[in-house]
């Protein structure tokens, strides 16, 4: 990618707000679990991430992480797949002990042009990716979690907004709002709270990877701000939530889009 996605801002000084904090980020490899990882360790955390097969970009990742003395586990397979979501949570249980954060940010999209052209098996591998991954490693983590302990779920302003040319996307992205506030009601009163962020159009690689050469150049650039958000942006916010900076933040939507304006 040219240029090359931000994953850690140099302004954001060290500190030892997550000293000791286990974080579990799926889509860790890249983009804005990438992000996540690096400025979790950057903060004192150990980091596991789940990825599905790019493993030089997991090691990019895992580098990051020991640079700022982190441990790291990396542990690649399906997160559509409640068998694998189950082992991997119980792996990083076994290595750390627990499990303090959860990042909920896997996904995946397909652009096409209308709904007459998504294919079945299309839409399911989306639901798998997007959500049933997400009820899959929540229900799985829960049990090694804490009172304190913290879940982001990552969402979209297409949840909010729609998108015509990413329709089953869009209706997953919704389905993790809904997810997110159903079990921040439940999670709660064990000590654990659920959040989410809403990104609008981030410069990841996922974007290069959707969309044709006119579509990258004008990316981002509708937004008020006039120019598409970094990793690192959304992972400050990711951050915040996860931290007890958010101790009375539970069921909420954050929205990282450049200026729009949601009101839901």
């Amino acid at each position: 990618m040219s240029p090359q996605p931000r994953s850690d801002r140099a302004e954001h000084p060290r500190s030892d707000r997550f000293e000791g904090r286990i974080f579990v980020i799926s889509g860790g490899d890249s983009g804005i679990g990438r992000a996540v990882a690096i400025g979790a360790a950057k903060e004192g955390a150990d980091v596991a991430i789940l990825y599905l097969n790019e493993h030089d970009d997991a090691q990019t990742t895992g580098d990051a992480v020991k640079e700022y003395g982190g441990e790291f586990l990396s542990i690649a397979g399906d997160v559509g797949d409640e068998t694998f979501c189950r082992s991997a949570i119980d792996e990083v249980a076994g290595r750390f002990g627990r499990v303090d954060v959860l990042v909920n940010n896997a996904g995946e999209q397909h652009v096409k042009e209308g709904i007459e052209q998504i294919e079945e098996d299309q839409l399911e591998r989306t639901f798998r990716t997007n959500i049933f991954a997400q009820f899959f490693l929540a229900k799985a983590a829960i049990p090694h979690m804490r009172e304190g302990g913290a879940i982001v779920n990552t969402a979209s302003a297409t949840a909010f907004a729609g998108s015509p040319h990413l329709l089953d996307y869009s209706s997953t992205k919704g389905a993790v709002v809904a997810f997110t506030r159903s079990l921040s009601g439940s999670a709660v009163k064990q000590g654990i709270r659920v959040n989410a962020v809403a990104p609008g159009p981030i410069w990841t690689p996922l974007i290069p990877a959707s969309y044709d050469d006119k579509a990258i150049a004008d990316f981002g650039k509708d937004t008020p701000m006039g120019r598409p958000g970094q990793p690192d942006e959304v992972a400050s916010a990711i951050l915040f939530l996860a931290s007890s900076e958010a101790s009375y933040i539970s069921g909420e939507v954050l929205h990282v889009n450049g200026g729009d304006v949601s009101n839901t």
